[in-house]
């Protein structure tokens, strides 16, 4: 491991700003038409007194990191703007260290505090993902390295304190061969709301971008899937039939995963799909094109019993339930062999968990476990760049993308900004009226200025003016 720089964290700001969908993301019975997007600013001293800033954004989506129905909108957002408070006070009191030495010192205390205020370990990792990759962003600035280079090197200064079980893997060898492709898969959302055909259209827009499954599959030209099921295995098995025969219309040479999203009571009601899936003859080609299930028990029971008959027929990933660094650890005992990568859940478990995958995998003497890159509607910019520097890292083939989709272009960056975007990531956008969006052509994104970017992932300073300070409101929860 090349000599680490030893930094520590002298200043913490947090922004958000108002992101409107073009169409409800629908959460059951409730609408949510908005959301917000927290911003992270970071300045760092090194020992030699030297100054560097970095800066991360992510959206703080309601109805995911707390499913709880009692709960609003507002009420998630607040419950991640406490965890982002207690994560930035953290790593100002932190003291001094590589940027891993700063985030091993404070990430039991946080998940602790959160705990203590009733806040999931979701929730806690929010906060500190968010910080961490500001800092991240800021060590790579400090060296004037783009963030494959300084992984490669090591000098984040990454070790296996907070994954034990990497006890002895030559993990420097292993981060020194991570590589940032020149492109990826994008893998469309297809959730339980969206419209499929003209049919289930409410109102078309009229915005220049597509609405329906089969609009979207002609705009972009997507080849991978990610089917939502709901839990009730009926209305499950007639909508992926019905999915089904647009893919096999449109795009026959497609796969595809399901999520289910926790919407199932326990194995032996996910194996009621299965068998219901397997069959129906109208879903045989779907059947054979799914790769694998993504979470489909509740997060509370799925790490509590064993799925050993569902694993031998399928692939099942851990999502919500990989809240903790030992989450993979204790899935993998119970018949899980893949893990979503989510920039919001953390860099550094990301990571580490791919390095499981490749020690589990040497051992099975075959490709048994695996990793995804899952989306929580990223947007354009900061935090879809970041989320595509730690895909690409981890080495999966495709990643999920929806922000794009429920968002037109990028509200609220003002256009001197969209300017420097544009030209210092034209390959990654295309014009759209007055503002930007994300370019997929054939299927794929380009991530060449990604990897090349100066930064974690993106080249371009947010206009912070144009935002506005986060102040935790004082509401019960």
């Amino acid at each position: 491991m090349t000599s680490c720089p030893r930094i520590r964290v002298v200043e913490a700001e947090l922004f958000e700003r108002d992101v409107p969908f073009r169409f409800a993301f629908r959460f059951g019975a409730a609408e949510v038409k908005s959301a917000r997007q927290a911003f992270v600013r970071v300045r760092l001293v090194d020992e030699a007194g030297g100054v560097a800033r970095g800066w991360s954004a992510e959206m703080m989506m309601p109805k995911w990191f707390d499913k709880n129905p009692a709960l609003s909108p507002q009420d998630n957002a607040e419950q991640l703007r406490r965890s982002l408070h207690l994560a930035m006070q953290a790593c100002l009191n932190a003291g001094s260290g590589t940027a891993f030495d700063l985030h091993t010192a404070v990430e039991a205390e946080l998940h602790a505090a959160c705990e203590s205020e009733g806040l999931g370990g979701l929730i806690a990792s929010f906060g500190l993902a968010l910080v961490d990759r500001a800092i991240i962003d800021g060590i790579c600035r400090h060296v004037g390295l783009p963030v494959e280079r300084v992984v490669q090197k090591n000098l984040l200064g990454i070790d296996a304190r907070t994954a034990p079980d990497l006890a002895g893997f030559p993990l420097d060898t292993f981060l020194s061969r991570r590589r940032i492709h020149a492109d990826i898969a994008v893998r469309h959302t297809v959730g339980l709301g969206d419209a499929l055909d003209a049919s289930d259209l409410e109102q078309q827009l009229d915005d220049g971008l597509p609405q329906t499954l089969a609009q979207v599959i002609a705009a972009y030209g997507h080849r991978w899937f990610k089917l939502k099921i709901g839990g009730d295995v009926e209305a499950d098995l007639a909508r992926l039939e019905r999915v089904a025969a647009i893919l096999e219309r449109e795009q026959p040479d497609y796969r595809a995963t399901l999520d289910g999203n926790e919407q199932y009571r326990d194995e032996d009601h996910v194996l009621e799909l299965l068998d219901g899936l397997e069959r129906n003859a109208r879903l045989a080609k779907l059947r054979e094109h799914i790769v694998f299930l993504e979470q489909p028990i509740a997060r509370a029971r799925a790490l509590e019993a064993p799925i050993g008959k569902l694993a031998t027929r399928i692939s099942v990933e851990v999502d919500e339930s990989d809240a903790s660094m030992d989450a993979f650890v204790r899935g993998k005992a119970l018949g899980y062999s893949g893990v979503s990568s989510k920039s919001c859940k953390g860099f550094y478990r990301a990571l580490l968990n791919r390095a499981r995958v490749e020690l589990w995998n040497n051992a099975a003497g075959r490709k048994l476990f695996f990793m995804s890159a899952e989306d929580l509607t990223t947007q354009a910019g900061l935090g879809l760049q970041q989320d595509l520097a730690l895909a690409g890292l981890i080495g999966t083939e495709h990643v999920e993308r929806n922000g794009h989709h429920f968002v037109r272009g990028m509200p609220g960056v003002p256009e001197t900004e969209l300017r420097q975007w544009a030209q210092a990531h034209g390959d990654l956008y295309r014009p759209l009226g007055q503002s930007l969006q994300l370019d997929i052509r054939d299927g794929r994104i380009s991530l060449k200025s990604v990897g090349a970017a100066t930064g974690l992932g993106a080249s371009v300073e947010p206009y912070w003016a144009a935002m506005e300070s986060m102040k935790r409101e004082e509401t019960a929860i």
